[in-house]
């Protein structure tokens, strides 16, 4: 992905048809989803953070959807670090979404102590 500052604006601006200076982070893939882009107005100026994962692929962001999606800060998150977020939008049985950390940020704690209350 060799975009840069003019042809994210122009993509944002005119294939989106939304305003770069909204201060909305704008999230380009190339298509091979292993890189991102990300075009975002911080009120001085344009800020672009890209990223290239070492393993894997970026999750599809609900393919059967048409129009624009809006994530949450969290969802960006989990998306950046490479978790799968297909599973956001389905859900199987009545089950809640399950979105699920990459393999390598898993981290285990053990609980060892009980909270006390005090005795009155």
């Amino acid at each position: 992905m060799r975009a840069s500052y003019d042809t994210l604006f122009a993509k944002a601006k005119g294939v989106l048809n939304q305003d770069p200076f909204s201060g909305h982070l704008f999230l380009f893939i190339n298509s091979k989803r292993s890189s991102v882009k990300c075009l975002f107005y911080d009120g001085t100026g344009f800020v672009i953070l890209a990223k290239r994962l070492e393993k894997g692929l970026f999750s599809r962001i609900n393919p059967m959807y048409p129009g624009a999606v809006t994530m949450t800060a969290a969802e960006f998150a989990l998306f950046f670090e490479g978790a799968d977020l297909e599973r956001r939008f389905i859900s199987r049985s009545g089950s809640a979404p399950f979105v699920e950390s990459p393999a390598e940020n898993k981290k285990s704690f053990s609980v060892t102590t009980e909270l006390q209350t005090p005795a009155m």
